[in-house]
């Protein structure tokens, strides 16, 4: 199976559509609009990697908001909280293979009955130009670690649109990368984006 990878990046990529609300001072609260994607690309490694695959995971449920202080943009933070059990691998072709794959990961990966919840949240944001380094405290089945995102931002009137990446080490989060093919010579990258 290729389980292995699949938690590590489940923030990876964040396209955020947003719709704002008038917060109370000097600050805007955006909050994720369903129409947000939250993906995960994972990679391959090892002797024959280049016989493995790359796969997408999507986060179906989730939840999150950005508030946002358009005087002092340092000031601003975010929270992404996306349902451990909503992750889902889209790499086609859509079979029993890959549903079996989805149901492993979230059993045996990410063991959502005990962590239900797959968190980030900002620890500080600095701007520079049109885009933010956000450093960023990543939840994955119970652990906790500091990572650094880059985000571009597009703000509207009334919407806040996002794109952020960022690279975690499953390892990181005590998860064995998955090992397939003949001795284990085909494997999922340690570092996924």
């Amino acid at each position: 199976m290729l389980t292995g990878a699949f938690l590590l990046a489940a923030l990876a990529t964040i396209p955020v559509p947003c719709r704002g609300q008038a917060a109370a001072g000097d600050s805007v609260v955006y909050r994720l609009s369903p129409a947000s994607r939250l993906d995960v690309q994972t990679g391959k490694a090892g002797l024959f990697g280049f016989a493995g695959h790359e796969h997408l995971i999507r986060a179906r449920g989730f939840s999150g908001r950005v508030v946002y202080f358009p005087g002092a943009p340092a000031m601003s933070r975010i929270e992404i909280t996306v349902r451990a059990d909503s992750l889902e691998v889209l790499t086609p072709p859509d079979t029993e293979e890959i549903r079996r794959v989805t149901e492993a990961m979230r059993t045996d990966i990410l063991k959502v009955d005990q962590y239900p919840e797959i968190t980030l949240a900002s620890k500080s944001i600095t701007p520079s130009g049109g885009e933010y380094r956000i450093d960023a405290d990543l939840t994955i089945v119970g652990r906790t670690r500091e990572l650094p995102v880059e985000v571009r931002l597009e703000i509207g009137p009334d919407t806040l649109r996002a794109v952020a990446t960022f690279g975690v080490k499953q390892t990181d989060f005590g998860i064995k990368p998955f090992r397939g093919g003949p001795a284990g010579t085909v494997r999922v990258a340690d570092r996924d984006r």
